[in-house]
């Protein structure tokens, strides 16, 4: 198991009360990717642990570091990393929110995933400017850095270019494949090739376009998280 000292750039994932006064943590690091921490004290009045508890809040880059040889590792410090912290409040906080839950559900604990931590990055970023895109591309990314990329310009049975003009039904365990008749699946899991394209080079140019990215993905994700369910979007349709 990891035995670190040196400070790490992370995002706290999600925290929750342990004993009297310390801290239970899920963080995501640049080097280890997801970990799992105990921050001592951090929760109290006094002493010199309680400064972390201003520092360890989510959506705030901040440098850590620990020891321990085993899967619950003991923080040893936190500090500022001087990065940029985008202001989240209201429904850009639950989407945020959102991503943290996907990386809780789906990233096994230090298993490193260095472009992932990138991109969970610039979805951050870049909330503040288009949620919905933000999003989608978090989502699309993710999928392709656990395993499961979406093909998107080709048909699965055939390997054929997908066709702007054709309709495709998508099937989680397969891919996606020519639907000659719609009226006989489910319209869920159906796509225009203009949309599977638009999802493929991440350039929507339409809010339709990013209708039915939405709707693929959840899809894919669905599959993926073998149905359980994102109390994150439960609170999304609350706060609407």
């Amino acid at each position: 198991m990891l035995n670190a000292a040196q400070l790490q750039t992370a995002y706290i994932l999600h925290t929750r009360p342990y004993r009297d006064t310390s801290l239970l943590i899920d963080a995501f690091t640049s080097k280890q990717g997801r970990i799992s921490l105990i921050a001592k004290a951090a929760r109290s009045i006094r002493g010199k642990n309680s400064r972390f508890k201003v520092l360890l809040q989510a959506f705030i880059p901040i440098l850590l570091s620990w020891r321990g040889k085993t899967e619950l590792l003991n923080l040893v410090n936190a500090e500022p990393s001087g990065l940029f912290s985008p202001q989240l409040t209201g429904k850009l906080l639950i989407c945020g929110l959102y991503i943290n839950e996907l990386l809780m559900r789906l990233l096994y604990r230090y298993d490193p995933h260095p472009t992932l931590f990138q991109t969970y990055q610039t979805a951050l970023n870049t909330l503040t400017q288009n949620p919905n895109v933000a999003l989608r591309v978090f989502e699309k990314r993710l999928l392709a850095e656990l395993g499961y990329a979406l093909h998107l310009n080709q048909d699965s049975q055939t390997q054929h270019a997908i066709l702007p003009d054709q309709c495709y039904q998508f099937i989680p365990s397969q891919g996606l494949v020519v639907c000659l008749n719609t009226s006989i699946v489910s319209k869920s899991s159906v796509f225009s090739g203009s949309s599977l394209l638009a999802i493929h080079d991440e350039k929507w140019n339409s809010t339709n376009q990013l209708l039915d990215a939405k709707r693929l993905l959840r899809l894919a994700l669905h599959h993926v998280l073998e149905g359980k369910s994102i109390r994150s979007r439960e609170l999304f349709l609350l706060s609407s």
